[in-house]
């Protein structure tokens, strides 16, 4: 495909880099030549200097026979007003837009052809707060996944000493949970990939991704992660636009507390909040934290627009007794350092946005992706189409199908009902598959399986 994105910040060149690795003509556009400069150097890609709304700017980028515009600059009116010059002046087929402003998105009929022209609307903060919402309701987890509008879940979970299934085969998996099914995806030690079999071994603090009903995850994570007490009390910190999505989302359930450092900032929340209780200060304030009992919080959420802030109150409530710490970090190379020994949950806006964004340009009819491991995996759901002349996967049996090595079919959904992907079953039309791929190299094999082909055999 050939696709434009405008801006250059984490999120555009987040996205700008994922597609060109993956055979995509991309060109970027943005005001700040350093910037480019440095995305020309890692990465082959176009690059285009100037304002990203300006019609002559678009026409340099190739606007007028791109296949899809992704407009994700930091302002949502330079986004908007691109996307419509792009659609008037030469009818860009797909429009993509980030819009951060709740004032735009909480209105239904103003994004559309007949207005303005945007096809799809990516809200980083709403997808970061149902992220983060995912794992506080789920103790243990860390990534939780949705697929087949809810039915489906994939979770990330660590396996704590002691659990059932800390030392056992995964062949002993069934013994445990009876009637319910399930399939163990991956499993990450340290560094390296697993892609299980029943004799494969789990671990201590081995990363388990696994795979079935939503009603039924609960039950599979208490076989790895036996501490699942519930939580109830969560402390954010930062009062941004997520970190006031997140109280909005949770205060109803949860008690929560909010630190916000600006007076002006503290006090708005604290009229537009329900219940939570919002405390105006330093989240690196040791003294204000053991006031507010940190040692008694079940969650902390380091939410500021500082990575480094983030990271220093995540690593003072850790000390201090939080009981799970997740923290937003943008740099990727911090995030390799604190990981896991810092801060149990590590939370990427550019690969939680970027999973919404990929679904929208993947081959084949692809409904949902997820980013997982860093973007170095990603999971998706795809729907079989066609009949046995002209499709790779209808009327085969998964034992049949010839995924690459890294991909793994682990529930097929059909209708109403959730099927686990046993080697013996087989793919009927319409039948929607989710599938993980521990090496992003290989996802364009995977995509061609959900490709009709008339010419097929």
């Amino acid at each position: 495909m050939k696709i434009i994105v405008l801006g250059a910040g984490q999120v555009g060149s987040t996205v700008a880099q994922s597609l060109a690795s993956e055979d995509n003509d991309v060109t970027v556009v943005d005001t700040n030549p350093a910037r480019l400069q440095a995305l020309e150097d890692s990465t082959d890609l176009r690059t285009i200097t100037g304002p990203a709304s300006y019609p002559e700017v678009l026409r340099a980028a190739g606007a007028e026979d791109c296949d899809m515009i992704i407009a994700a600059t930091n302002s949502d009116e330079t986004n908007i007003v691109a996307i419509q010059i792009a659609y008037t002046l030469y009818r860009t087929p797909a429009k993509i837009a980030r819009i951060r402003s709740h004032e735009y998105t909480s209105e239904k009929n103003l994004f559309n052809n007949e207005h303005i022209p945007i096809d799809v609307i990516i809200s980083p903060e709403q997808l970061i707060t149902d992220h983060i919402r995912r794992i506080i309701e789920h103790p243990g987890a860390i990534q939780v996944l949705d697929f087949a509008r809810g039915a489906v879940r994939m979770v990330g979970v660590e396996v704590q000493p002691g659990a059932p299934m800390a030392g056992l085969a995964l062949s002993r998996l069934p013994d445990l949970l009876g009637d319910m099914e399930t399939r163990v995806m991956a499993v990450y030690r340290g560094d390296e990939v697993i892609i299980p079999t029943g004799s494969t071994v789990i671990l201590e603090e081995d990363n388990v991704f696994f795979l079935g009903e939503r009603k039924h995850t609960a039950v599979v994570m208490s076989q790895f992660h036996h501490d699942n007490v519930p939580n109830k009390r969560v402390m954010i910190a930062g009062g941004g636009n997520i970190g006031q999505l997140l109280a909005r989302k949770l205060e109803r359930h949860y008690r929560v507390k909010i630190i916000e450092a600006r007076e002006d900032r503290a006090i708005e929340l604290a009229s537009q909040l329900t219940s939570s209780m919002v405390l105006n200060g330093d989240v690196a304030d040791q003294e204000m934290l053991i006031e507010e009992g940190i040692q008694q919080m079940d969650v902390f959420c380091a939410l500021t627009n500082d990575d480094e802030a983030n990271i220093l109150s995540a690593m003072l409530a850790k000390r201090m007794g939080a009981r799970k710490i997740m923290s937003l970090i943008n740099r990727p190379a911090y995030v390799e350092l604190v990981e896991r020994n810092i801060i149990d949950v590590a939370i990427s806006p550019q690969q939680i946005t970027i999973g919404a964004l990929l679904t929208l340009i993947r081959r084949g009819d692809v409904v949902a992706v997820h980013s997982l491991r860093r973007g170095a995996a990603e999971a998706l759901e795809g729907v079989a189409h066609g009949d046995k002349e002209t499709s790779m996967l209808v009327g085969r049996t998964i034992g049949e199908i010839k995924l690459p090595k890294s991909a793994n079919i682990g529930v097929v959904v059909r209708g109403k009902d959730v099927l686990i992907g046993h080697h013996d079953l087989v793919i009927e039309p319409e039948d929607h598959l989710i599938v993980l791929i521990t090496d992003k190299q290989q996802i364009g094999d995977v995509e061609k399986l959900f490709q009709v082909s008339v010419t097929f055999v």
